[in-house]
């Protein structure tokens, strides 16, 4: 488990020295915050994955920043923060963490600027909790859309290069995108945004979409923020959604309660 713990944050560094060049750069924008999240899966996901999913809280620690050259952005999660390593047994008598295990998960992406609106694009995710880790790395092209009402997205497509407990290889592609909108209602700031993956193509050999081993898998979260004025603080809720993933097959879905402390 030390070595998947090693060569996951390994693989971020490297993805975080791919977006970072040797010259000096101009700051442009930024953002930084702490959040206390509580994610609560509906009770057909939680029937369907055979008692493997359970509500849980997380803390999270997360920031962005653009530059002359491109941006980065990052965040880390705890979650169950102040629990144990429980293991609990699920319905067909495997072994799966249960409400109270500790898992930390993690992400940095960052785009390098090459023409116009194009960037080359690298992002890493991992994961690692009692008895198993992910890491899923991207490399590829994404595009910026920008607007003067407030809308922006960035969709990307690259080719992932996926690490499990069980697994290593190549494992197709993602198409996702970012997006956000903000408005203001009265005196009020408010934002919509959303994170979208779609992994395509990914090998047979592959366990973590689920038992049927789908090539096709979905994973992605819409939310609403209410910044509160006159205030470092945003509340939100989040609508988050998997197809064909997260250990399980066909569809799931949650409901995430967010307060964030803006620094």
């Amino acid at each position: 488990m030390m070595k998947a713990m090693r060569s996951g944050l390994l693989s971020m560094l490297l993805c975080g020295a791919l977006v970072t060049p040797a010259h000096s750069a101009d700051y442009v924008w930024g953002f930084a915050d702490m959040n206390v999240n509580w994610l609560d899966w509906t009770s057909d996901t939680e029937v369907d994955s055979g008692g493997f999913k359970e509500d849980f809280y997380y803390l999270e620690i997360e920031g962005g920043a653009g530059f002359d050259w491109g941006d980065v952005y990052m965040f880390f999660d705890m979650e169950n923060t102040f629990e144990g390593n429980d293991s609990q047994t699920a319905e067909d008598g495997s072994q799966f963490q249960g409400n109270g295990s500790f898992r930390i998960a993690a992400k940095i992406s960052g785009g390098y600027n090459i023409y116009n609106s194009w960037q080359l694009y690298a992002q890493s995710y991992y994961a690692i909790g009692n008895g198993f880790y992910d890491s899923t790395n991207v490399f590829g092209l994404r595009y910026g859309i920008f607007t003067d009402y407030g809308f922006w997205m960035k969709p990307f497509l690259g080719l992932n290069y996926t690490r499990t407990q069980d697994w290593t290889g190549v494992n197709g592609g993602i198409l996702g995108w970012v997006f956000g909108y903000d408005f203001t209602m009265g005196e009020q700031r408010f934002s919509i945004s959303n994170w979208h993956e779609t992994e395509f193509s990914r090998d047979d050999g592959y366990g973590g979409s689920g038992s049927e081993r789908e090539s096709l898998g979905h994973n992605g979260a819409l939310a609403f923020w209410w910044h509160l004025p006159n205030s470092p603080l945003t509340t939100g809720i989040q609508y988050r959604y998997f197809e064909n993933k997260l250990g399980q097959d066909g569809y799931g879905d949650a409901i995430i309660y967010s307060l964030k402390y803006n620094f």
